[in-house]
């Protein structure tokens, strides 16, 4: 270290943070490995835990992480059964990827692909032709989906390969640019109750000999973020999908696979300025930023031009011993975002990436009120935020 005298303890070493386990026990892992057993052409199987079954279905628990699904026995205690089915019957999590955010997991889940190369990186980020953020979950303001993710879904492969394919969710998602970049090939069933998915997705994987089939729920999340993770209506939610997923598993044609499994974990984070650093009110950690994207656990920072060393430094000494805190060119040599990245996707992340390790948020009380008065948050490379079940039947 340099003779500059720190007022803050020694950073956070970059090599500590756990990266996710691209390639080998990701989510991006699961639908390439489903496909490649029931021989889709041009995928690679990389989870070798897993056997091939003829028809797949895949059960995406929104916010459901491991280690919740560990410390509520009582709530769930059908998925609880279910545990030492985890990947393969090893008993073990998967990895939702980085930032562990639902439109990145999402569209690892759907392509098969890490962030890095499926480009969308965080929950907001800079679109590099516009200047603006973009939210990539709601879609705003609108881009167009094919130019933003080119590569084709795991469900279109599959279609194209004769496979019978399908996705059962909710309405409200048929026609939107995620789904479309995301979750798209074959057929889309909208309905709106739990257990008309369920019904619906076990007909769905009844209709072909070899079928794929997707489907969602979303509300284990909703109530995390509301009211926080250990919170009445959050048990009541997990109550509610743990028998939604008997439902399924009571239900599945002979020679199905189910796989139960979630985008991210959550972690609650008390309300008071130690555990919840105010952006909008800190004028360390604003200067020389032009914007702040990503969401409080996950960072991505757009510096003014030439200032990038200057952002750097002052986010490492204000916040390096809570966050792993990165220049993007070292968040892209660690591995953050995958393996490799393509080169639309390099500018979309921050030039400064800080991901959270201990209980504390960044939050953007002025730019992100909503999101800065949530009780339960996720997005960064902890265990409670990236390992997520795998939960496996099979008929």
């Amino acid at each position: 270290m340099s003779q500059h005298v720190w007022d803050h303890p020694e950073p956070l070493s970059l090599d500590s943070a756990p990266v996710p386990e691209y390639g080998a026990g990701s989510l991006a892992d699961l639908l390439p490995t489903l496909a490649a057993g029931m021989d889709v052409p041009d995928v690679t199987p990389s989870l070798t835990e897993l056997s091939p079954a003829d028809r797949n279905c895949v059960f995406l628990i929104d916010g459901l992480g491991w280690e919740q699904l560990k410390t509520h026995p009582d709530e769930a205690p059908f998925m609880t059964s279910l545990l030492g089915s985890s990947r393969g019957g090893t008993g073990r999590p998967i990895t939702a990827g980085y930032p562990a955010t639902t439109a990145t997991s999402l569209a690892s889940v759907g392509t098969g692909l890490p962030p890095g190369a499926h480009g969308l990186p965080g929950y907001t980020a800079r679109n590099p032709e516009t200047g603006e953020l973009m939210n990539q979950l709601r879609w705003q303001p609108w881009t167009k989906p094919g130019k933003w993710q080119p590569y084709p879904t795991l469900f279109q492969l599959a279609d194209a390969a004769g496979v019978h394919t399908a996705q059962v969710s909710s309405p409200h998602f048929q026609n939107t640019p995620l789904t479309k970049v995301a979750l798209s090939g074959g057929t889309f069933h909208g309905r709106l109750t739990g257990e008309d998915r369920m019904d619906l997705a076990a007909e769905q994987l009844a209709a072909g000999d070899r079928s794929l089939v997707y489907t969602y729920y979303a509300e284990v999340d909703g109530k995390g973020h509301r009211f926080g993770v250990d919170s009445d209506p959050w048990r009541g939610q997990l109550m509610y999908v743990d028998r939604l997923v008997q439902r399924l598993a009571e239900q599945l044609p002979p020679r199905t696979a189910l796989y139960v499994t979630a985008d991210h974990g959550m972690i609650d984070i008390p309300f008071d300025e130690q555990h919840r650093i105010d952006f909008d009110e800190d004028w360390e950690l604003r200067a020389g930023v032009a914007l702040l994207g990503g969401e409080g656990r996950a960072r991505h920072v757009y510096a003014v031009p030439g200032a990038e060393s200057d952002v750097l430094t002052c986010w490492r000494e204000v916040l390096g011993e809570q966050f792993w805190v990165a220049s993007r060119d070292e968040a892209i040599a660690a591995g953050w975002f995958g393996p490799h990245i393509d080169e639309r996707v390099y500018e979309r992340i921050g030039d400064v990436v800080a991901a959270a390790r201990d209980d504390v948020l960044i939050i953007a009380s002025e730019r992100e009120p909503k999101e800065s008065a949530m009780v339960g948050n996720h997005g960064s490379m902890t265990p409670v935020e990236q390992h997520i079940p795998l939960l496996e039947v099979r008929s």
